[in-house]
């Protein structure tokens, strides 16, 4: 299975926010921009593994700033490490008002995917090689998310979490 790189699942999502996409308040609501992060990523994940793929899990996801109606958003996703099966997705939002004329920073989250085979089992995804330094920093930092959200899912013993522990253990001589 041939090697990938982060930025061949590089994926940018745009969308326009609408009236129907807002709360009261004139702001996109947290649960639609939510939804177009799990396609954005879905869609990073595809072109990573090339095969269809199901969200396991969506990490932390902190709202920086509103959008606001009338502004667009655009969704930025790649895969920053890639595991047995599984992938993460590191996904950006960006808000962008036209009128006054400036970018700023929604949110940020990591979602993970498993890839299927024809018969909807795990199937094997290419592994994932960084080239630039973020993507480093992403994909050393990808197996400590990995463990604590397998903690979190009773699906690792915390004692099991090498990665994770070494954060706050240091090793006795």
């Amino acid at each position: 299975m041939i090697s990938k790189k982060p930025a061949d699942s590089y994926t940018v999502m745009t969308e326009i926010v609408l009236p129907n996409d807002t709360n009261v308040f004139g702001n996109l609501m947290g649960g639609r921009l939510m939804y177009w992060m799990d396609i954005a990523a879905a869609i990073a994940a595809m072109k990573h593994c090339n095969a269809p793929v199901v969200t396991a899990s969506v990490d932390n996801i902190s709202f920086e700033n509103p959008i606001k109606l009338g502004n667009t958003v655009h969704i930025e996703a790649n895969v920053t490490r890639a595991f047995t099966t599984s992938m993460e997705v590191h996904l950006k939002v960006w808000g962008e008002d036209y009128t006054q004329q400036y970018r700023y920073k929604s949110n940020e989250a990591y979602y993970t995917f498993v890839a299927l085979d024809p018969n909807r089992k795990p199937r094997l995804v290419p592994t994932l090689e960084p080239v630039t330094p973020e993507d480093q920093h992403l994909f050393d930092g990808a197996l400590r998310r990995r463990q604590l959200r397998l903690i979190l899912g009773g699906k690792m013993k915390p004692d099991d979490a090498v990665e994770l522990k070494a954060l706050f253990f240091k090793e006795q001589l």
